[in-house]
């Protein structure tokens, strides 16, 4: 079976337009360090600036992510710009266009982006709560005052999906309606909300969406809901781009990949002790490209399109 839901792929080259990115040059600003070629160091601005890409989680993505990109600042000496894109795909297209220099993706994205041929390495996982292991939980949500009480339910009904590059709020959702014996091109009819937050507000509301889908903090953060199922995902990547120099590599490996909240706080970072930065942000934790193999095995379950991207 094939998702073709997720061929929006396809229109990703005008998207990245929309991250705002069209001044950025790429290679053309290229910067030598450490007695690289210039052909072989690459920043998507300038070598005094690192282009800082986030996907559109939530309303409040840039308070969230922000104190990361203000730290980042701090332990390079650069410039960093901070960069939502419009939604998944715009920054999959950046990515493949060379023009981030750091990201945070979702582990999905990050798998398409590399298939599509970015040059990008995970070097860190988010752990949103002290103590736990890098990752989160896909909620399968419906209005609290539903009958529903599995994903078996979901057959013949709207469901609430986020994005089809999504992680938690559409691949792992669909292994899961497959698992159920449910397709999800045929059995349901699928609504995209754009973001988690939205998404858990169409099904509190009941009307646009019978069911649906988000990560676990922002159904925490909805009232009128129930959990019917979840499931624990991989943590979104940290990526830096591969054709940034040596130095800024170690720097970013070295001083991020194992950083906590306190140490951010204690660097005297803006808003590092808000309360939406700490609800979704307790440490980084070290991993590599082998640690998204699951998200490369669930693909080939669904087969949907964004796996396939070349």
């Amino acid at each position: 079976m094939k998702l073709s839901l997720t061929k929006t792929l396809a229109v990703g080259a005008a998207l990245v337009l929309s991250l705002g990115l069209a001044a950025c040059t790429g290679s053309a600003d290229a910067a030598s360090t450490d007695g690289a070629s210039d052909s072989a160091v690459s920043f998507a601005k300038d070598s005094g600036t690192l282009v800082f890409g986030v996907v559109p989680d939530t309303v409040n993505t840039q308070s969230n992510y922000q104190p990361i990109a203000d730290y980042i600042a701090k332990i390079t000496g650069k410039k960093v710009e901070y960069r939502e894109s419009s939604d998944y795909t715009a920054l999959i297209q950046a990515a493949i266009a060379g023009q981030i220099d750091v990201a945070s993706f979702s582990g999905f994205t990050y798998v398409t982006a590399t298939n599509g041929g970015a040059k990008i390495q995970p070097f860190a996982s988010i752990i949103t709560k002290e103590g736990q292991e890098p990752g989160y939980f896909s909620e399968a949500i419906v209005p609290a005052n539903s009958k529903i009480t599995k994903l078996e339910d979901f057959k013949g009904k709207k469901v609430c999906f986020v994005d089809p590059s999504s992680t938690s709020g559409y691949l792992f959702p669909t292994y899961n309606l497959i698992k159920a014996g449910i397709d999800p091109e045929k059995d349901i009819t699928p609504v995209f909300a754009g973001k988690h937050d939205a998404s858990a507000l169409k099904v509190s509301q009941g009307a646009e969406c019978d069911a649906g889908f988000a990560e676990d903090s922002a159904v925490d953060a909805q009232s009128g809901l129930k959990v019917v199922a979840k499931t624990m995902v991989p943590g979104a990547p940290m990526v830096f781009s591969t054709t940034l120099p040596d130095d800024v590599k170690k720097t970013l490996t070295d001083k991020l990949s194992t950083v906590t909240i306190a140490d951010i706080q204690k660097a005297g970072i803006k808003d590092a002790d808000s309360d939406g930065f700490k609800a979704t942000f307790a440490a980084f934790s070290p991993v590599d490209d082998k640690y998204y193999d699951q998200i490369r095995d669930i693909c080939k379950v669904t087969k949907a399109t964004q796996c396939e991207a070349k």
